[in-house]
């Protein structure tokens, strides 16, 4: 069964590039598209989607600010952010909101399946590309977790795994790198997060940046 994908980008010339892309692979499949964020709620509604493609620059109303409706209305279909190399404040901002995915609109046809794949099964990715000037400006970011309280000291090789994900790698490619199964790395990055008192990766990354683990 496809993915089903909900495009959300106001240049129609740019959302029909992203349209036709997504198209030569069977894997996936465009249920709707909407060219500015105050349509995603009612879009959200009417088509069931697994996933939502949305421009974080719209004019009516921002990828951010969709965003956070959607959470208001308890949708939780997960987000991922199509954004220009010089919008990092702006996904810094979308962290924060809980978007799961961060990619530039120039980002190459196997790298967007492989991110919506990702993203779907769980994972928080951050496109390499953008990921340190994302970083640079989350420090000193005021952020608010579940629990302040000192979390539990992570191995030299949580930190390593951590530093990872921080640097958007997913599962597979974390595995690949420290020549472990996916599935042993899976279950060290949700060991990570229970240690850390957070629920998923980004608040992971966020909290270690705060307590200067990174």
């Amino acid at each position: 069964m496809s993915i089903r994908v909900v495009l959300v980008e106001d240049q129609m010339l740019v959302r029909q590039g992203i349209r036709s892309l997504l198209a030569l692979d069977s894997s996936v499949e465009v249920v709707a598209e909407c060219d500015d964020g105050a349509q995603v709620i009612n879009t959200l509604t009417i088509n069931s989607a697994d996933i939502v493609l949305m421009d974080i620059r719209m004019p009516e109303m921002t990828g951010i600010d969709a965003l956070r409706a959607m959470r208001d209305h308890n949708i939780d279909t997960p987000v991922i952010m199509l954004t220009t190399f010089d919008d990092h404040e702006l996904v810094t901002q979308a962290m924060q909101s809980g978007a799961k995915g961060y990619l530039l609109k120039d980002v190459s046809l196997e790298t967007l399946i492989s991110a919506i794949k990702s993203v779907v099964n769980g994972e928080t990715l951050i496109q390499p590309s953008v990921t340190e000037k994302v970083l640079k400006g989350l420090q000193g970011l005021e952020v608010n977790f579940e629990s302040f309280e000192q979390p539990e000291t992570l191995s030299p090789k949580e930190i390593e795994i951590l530093r990872l994900v921080a640097a958007g790698y997913s599962n597979k490619e974390i595995s690949e790198a420290m020549f472990k199964s996916t599935g042993t790395v899976k279950n060290q990055v949700s060991a990570i997060m229970a240690k850390m008192g957070v629920r998923d990766r980004t608040r992971a990354v966020l909290k270690a940046l705060e307590l200067g683990w990174l």
